[in-house]
């Protein structure tokens, strides 16, 4: 039977045009040709399979990319810096909405006090409230003059020499005292 099984490999090869090589294929070839045109058999016991669980898909792990996570963090850094900068915008509106108001009423108690100023130094008004205060012109006897007319004249008086004590106590206190400056 061996033999039988060898001489069909080889009893149907065509013959050596110049190469010894095997073909490998021919036998695969030679068993499609056979059976050509049948149809494959299949299995006809077909089993019931338990029914599986459903397994939810876990993706894989994908990478962030640094760029990704720097992007995001410049995104999130700028947007608070504009909430604070339209919180300080709203400060500064409603602080120059109340000095608007405090500088209206600093004009209006400005336009009264001038007004009353200007009634103090009414010169019949500050006379009737001197007269009412007890005070009167003063007279010829009350009044003197001072003449300037002769020439201007100084004194100058002389210090005596300090001693040497008291130049070596005055010397060694601006010395102290330019050292206590200087680590100050």
């Amino acid at each position: 039977m061996a033999s039988a099984a060898r001489d069909l490999r080889y009893a149907r090869r065509p013959a050596v045009d110049g190469s010894l090589a095997y073909d490998l294929d021919w036998a695969v070839r030679q068993r499609e040709l056979e059976h050509a045109g049948e149809r494959r058999r299949e299995r006809e016991t077909v089993q019931e399979r338990p029914r599986e669980r459903a397994v939810p898909q876990v993706r894989a792990r994908e990478h962030v990319s640094l760029f990704a996570v720097a992007g995001m963090a410049a995104v999130i850094v700028l947007s608070v810096l504009v909430l604070m900068n339209y919180v300080q915008l709203t400060v500064l509106s409603s602080d120059t909405v109340a000095l608007k108001s405090q500088l209206e009423t600093l004009q209006t108690e400005n336009v009264v006090l001038t007004a009353q100023y200007e009634q103090m130094f009414d010169l019949t008004a500050v006379k009737e409230a001197a007269e009412a205060a007890g005070m009167s012109k003063p007279g010829s006897s009350q009044i003197s003059y001072v003449d300037l007319s002769e020439g201007d004249s100084a004194v100058v008086y002389r210090q005596e020499e300090p001693s040497v004590l008291s130049r070596l106590l005055t010397s060694l206190h601006h010395g102290v005292y330019a050292v206590t400056e200087y680590f100050n």
